[in-house]
């Protein structure tokens, strides 16, 4: 590096401006942070354990129950002044006995890649075989009519649109299919659906994810197929359209178990009432460990506070790691918090949720009144140093979201990392500790430490 160069970003970390209230103080505060993350961090030794200790937390399961002990007393290990549990009753879906499928055209038979959606139910003790119907939309499926669709599967092959630079626009794009197909098809007489994986890599990684039932239509066997494995379906549909599925799913739905979110607390010295809180989901489907998602966002989360504590910094207001249940297949953690959250009539500042991997940072999606959106706005150049400059709004996050509508005050924050490669792990058997890498999982921290600590000490009432 150049010496201009080595001037220039050494001038940028001590950047101050006369027209607002921050000082150098601020700026060498948040330096101290980003050197304590990025020397003596343990966002990723603490992952390590999750991943590879407990691994995937599907709710209801045993390896959730593990975590939610393993993470309350990580967090009372670092001496937090409060760490405590919040019952929540969780769905208990389990995906029994590997899934089989294949496609038959004449003798030959190819087998391909997938597993259950989360919440379908199985198949029964035999496979499911019928022939197969290829779509991209449901007003094509409509148009189909039910002569067409019924007694059939309905493959539904619309893919993740790579023209959009945010992977997470091309995601929603894609998402009605694996949501709401198996209702959609089941009203035209289906008989059972596979939908396309989400994932904007080839591969031949099934990805999983929730579907929701009409429950006045019948429930229908759902998959995901890999993209690769899509693709060989929809090639041999166009040569020979009278080809059938085949698959086997044992999964099934046992009624809701007790579990728990997590939450730790740094309690406020001047404003106690006034509540910031950070966090991510402490639950993961069950083909992987489920690191990116989102084991990565919960260690984030309690490296905040454990940053705060370790610096020996006592905030004005009450700061809250709080580690969501259920966000995958139901979102009830994130609901009961809110639920709570009213009943206590607590006042919540601001809430800032990771849930979208742990890449490198680029900033924060915002959810708030444009005032408040101003507010965070002209800290700017204090994150800008560290790559921080998606500062606007945005998505905040699925768990934190219900808070929104019993606390209209809350500025709901997400934070948002490079989402280039999120989808090629996203929900899959991939979704593993060693896809994560140390120094961008530390850099993430830092940065929700950062927003805390200003939103800490400035807050968000434009009166004042």
């Amino acid at each position: 590096m150049g010496l201009k160069l080595a001037l220039f970003f050494g001038s940028t970390l001590l950047v101050t401006w006369s027209s607002s209230a921050q000082t150098l103080p601020d700026s060498v505060f948040i330096r101290k942070i980003y050197d304590e993350a990025l020397t003596s961090g343990q966002s990723y030794k603490n992952l390590d354990y999750l991943s590879n200790k407990i691994g995937g937390r599907l709710s209801g399961s045993p390896e959730a129950e593990k975590a939610v002990q393993w993470t309350k007393q990580l967090m009372e290990s670092y001496h937090f002044d409060k760490v405590y549990l919040q019952e929540v009753l969780v769905p208990h879906w389990v995906r029994g006995a590997k899934e089989k499928a294949s496609i038959q055209s004449g003798k030959t038979k190819t087998e391909v890649p997938i597993c259950a959606l989360g919440g379908s139910v199985g198949t029964g003790k035999q496979a499911l075989t019928a022939n197969i119907l290829e779509v991209k939309t449901f007003d094509e499926l409509k148009s189909l009519g039910r002569e067409k669709v019924q007694g059939k599967i309905v493959f539904f092959n619309r893919p993740m649109d790579p023209r959009q630079v945010s992977t997470f626009v091309a995601y929603s794009g894609a998402g009605d299919q694996r949501r709401q197909g198996a209702s959609e098809a089941a009203k035209l007489g289906a008989i059972g659906i596979v939908v396309r994986s989400l994932n904007l890599f080839q591969d031949d990684l099934p990805h999983t994810g929730s579907l929701r039932y009409d429950e006045t239509v019948n429930k229908i066997p759902a998959a995901a197929i890999s993209t690769n494995g899509a693709d060989k379906l929809s090639q041999m549909l166009k040569a020979d359209p009278n080809v059938k599925f085949s698959y086997e799913m044992h999964c099934e739905t046992l009624p809701d178990v007790k579990s728990y979110n997590v939450i730790g607390e740094l309690r406020g010295s001047e404003t106690p009432n006034e509540i910031i809180a950070v966090g991510g989901h402490l639950d993961s489907w069950d083909l992987a460990d489920g690191s990116h998602d989102d084991g990565t966002g919960c260690m984030q989360s309690i490296e905040v506070l454990r940053l705060f504590k370790t610096l020996n910094y006592r905030p004005k207001r009450t700061i809250r790691a709080v580690l969501f249940m259920n966000e995958e297949n139901g979102a009830r953690g994130g609901r009961k918090y809110a639920e709570l959250a009213k009943s206590n009539h607590e006042n919540h500042v601001a809430a800032i949720e990771s849930d979208a991997g742990g890449f490198t940072p680029r900033g924060f999606g915002i959810e708030a009144d444009l005032t408040k959106i101003k507010v965070i706005q002209k800290w700017k150049p204090l994150l800008a140093p560290y790559g921080l400059h998606d500062i606007g709004p945005g998505h905040s996050g699925t768990d934190i979201e219900p808070l929104g509508e019993v606390d209209k005050n809350a500025a709901l924050i997400g934070f948002t990392p490079d989402s280039q490669r999120y989808f090629q792990y996203h929900h899959a058997s991939n979704d593993t500790f060693d896809k994560v890498n140390k120094r961008e999982l530390e850099l993430g921290g830092a940065s929700m430490a950062a927003l805390v600590y200003l939103l800490d000490k400035y807050g968000l009432d434009v009166s004042k």
